[in-house]
């Protein structure tokens, strides 16, 4: 097909004037999690055709996400939202989750990686096991989605018959990794979130040239402080660590306002948009970019989250 008739084809989504993703098949990880939940309820507002919303097991906080399907399928009836419970360190669980995919819908257009282990506070508290478990929720999700996730997205499709059903007549996807802006600073909780999230960030920017020709991006989302609703009246610091950002609330309100340009504290659904934007036609010639959404706090300086 000629460039310049695929790229002003109806059917080619990514170019869509209004941003919309009908058609689109997407897998979001993490979404039980705030800000994985905030992404699954953007792409769906955006309009995709089917989110696989994947818990990290079977009875893991079931509550949260039929509570999440439920809401989403009378806001958005005509995007069916999958609770699919996928390992994302796991190698064949990932192959798995994309021939589930491949087989019900012929296509992937979007994958959202949004994991996160924060670990131990400090570098005497570290051991090379909570290393390597960092690595292996932070960085090896993002690695699988880079390897796996273009072959799938390459494939093209016709139109199908089930709600936002729209032909698929040209290569293309967008894989968004979620991370932190510990991937580029120093000092965000602890060691091991660092150098994990780095690697993280790594994924991402090798990840340009390897997707050369095929019609996939790849970019970043790195957040900063977000209150993703952690009450540290009621954690205790193992609780904490499991998490995938630093509670806000280890910041006094003062400190805040001194350190963020925006004076507060970021919402999950304001990463969700950003996550929509980069899914969307609206970043069409954004890749190998990484987005902060911190509020302007790495500017004024680098982010440090006190323990």
């Amino acid at each position: 097909m000629d460039p310049s008739t695929s790229t002003s084809s109806e059917h080619f989504s990514p170019y869509r004037a209004d941003g919309k993703l009908y058609g689109f098949v997407c897998v979001v990880t993490g979404a039980t999690q705030p800000v994985g939940q905030a992404i699954v309820s953007e792409l769906a507002a955006h309009g995709a055709a089917c989110i696989y919303a994947c818990t990290t097991s079977p009875d893991s906080d079931s509550s949260a996400i039929d509570a999440l399907t439920t809401s989403l399928t009378t806001s958005y009836p005509n995007t069916k939202v999958i609770s699919y419970p996928y390992n994302t360190t796991s190698e064949e669980a990932t192959l798995v989750l994309i021939d589930d995919v491949l087989n019900a819908w012929g296509r992937l257009d979007i994958w959202v990686s949004s994991t996160g282990l924060l670990g131990p506070p400090s570098i005497t508290s570290t051991s090379p096991r909570d290393l390597t478990a960092a690595f292996e929720t932070n960085a090896m999700p993002a690695f699988f989605a880079l390897k796996y996730a273009p072959a799938a997205m390459q494939k093209t499709t016709p139109k199908g018959n089930y709600a936002n059903a729209a032909p698929k007549d040209v290569a293309y996807g967008s894989i968004i990794i979620v991370s932190s802006v510990a991937g580029t600073y120093g000092g965000c909780w602890g060691p091991a979130f660092t150098m994990a999230t780095h690697a993280a960030l790594g994924v991402v920017r090798s990840g340009v040239a390897v997707l050369k020709g095929t019609g996939v991006r790849i970019n970043a989302i790195t957040a900063g402080q977000i209150d993703v609703g952690v009450d540290l009246k009621g954690a205790g610091m193992k609780e904490m660590e499991q998490g995938q950002f630093p509670p806000s609330r280890l910041q006094s309100e003062e400190v805040v306002k001194r350190v963020v340009g925006l004076e507060r504290a970021g919402r999950p659904g304001e990463v969700g948009k950003v996550a929509g934007f980069l899914a969307s036609g609206f970043s069409s010639y954004i890749t190998g970019a990484e987005i902060r959404v911190d509020g302007g706090a790495s500017v004024m300086n680098p982010l440090t989250v006190p323990v």
